[in-house]
């Protein structure tokens, strides 16, 4: 049976998605430098405030490494508020206190092999789809970054954030939103840390062009955090 009561975990926005190449291999595809302070194991089930490959800028060098997904701002007195920060909405990313400076200064691509969301079906539950590059290239999810000091410990945490926009036409029958998806001839302004056009930036948070991607259903597998395989990605039978 592949309807489910989706656990609490599940967010209203992207909350799971898949990161299961080679960190070299996302590094080529964005024209970065691997610096990886985690290697990570291949995730086909990404749940929020676990550790994620993504490509920033630092010392005007591209770069690609690890951060906790769940942006601490930081100002935040602990890490409990990380799992209510894994989505920005763009409609209101300039004005939040938790993501506006990130927005000016500190954003990222986190590289994507496709993510899922849930759809509703009346009187049966949800059926989750996974969302794919047409082609099977990784997505660009468009992110904020911020590094946030542990009181407690002292340790430095590089944490994200995926921005969601407004559902294209492929995805609005399975959810009213969907990750901001940065075409290639947007990645070099939204990654430069100098360029602070919030107007400019704002036009790139945008639903994905009609064609871009592709979908399926897929198992209620993916509902536990405690599934893992390359399986959860297999169309439904």
């Amino acid at each position: 049976m592949w309807l489910a009561a989706v656990p609490a975990i599940i967010t209203p926005m992207c909350g799971r998605f898949v990161q299961s190449a080679d960190p070299s291999e996302y590094a080529g595809y964005f024209g970065a430098d691997v610096v990886v302070s985690e290697v990570l194991k291949p995730s086909y089930n990404v749940a929020p405030t676990d550790a994620v490959y993504a490509v920033a800028e630092h010392g005007g060098e591209r770069q690609l490494g690890a951060f906790r997904w769940g942006l601490l701002p930081f100002w935040a007195k602990d890490r409990k508020i990380a799992a209510r920060h894994i989505n920005a909405r763009s409609e209101t990313v300039v004005e939040k206190p938790a993501f506006r400076d990130a927005f000016v200064s500190k954003r990222c691509i986190i590289p994507a092999d496709g993510f899922y969301e849930w759809q509703r079906i009346e009187d049966k539950g949800k059926l989750p789809h996974f969302i794919h590059a047409g082609d099977r290239s990784p997505l660009a999810l468009a992110g904020l970054w911020s590094v946030w000091r542990d009181p407690e410990t002292g340790d430095r945490i590089a944490t994200c954030t995926i921005v969601t926009t407004d559902p294209n036409d492929l995805l609005r029958p399975i959810h009213d939103r969907m990750p901001v998806i940065l075409d290639p001839s947007a990645w070099d302004l939204w990654l430069d840390r100098e360029f602070d056009d919030v107007d400019a930036l704002r036009q790139m948070l945008i639903p994905a062009p009609e064609g871009r991607l592709a979908e399926h259903p897929v198992s209620s597998l993916v509902n536990s955090v405690r599934n893992n395989v390359p399986d959860l990605i297999e169309p439904l039978r």
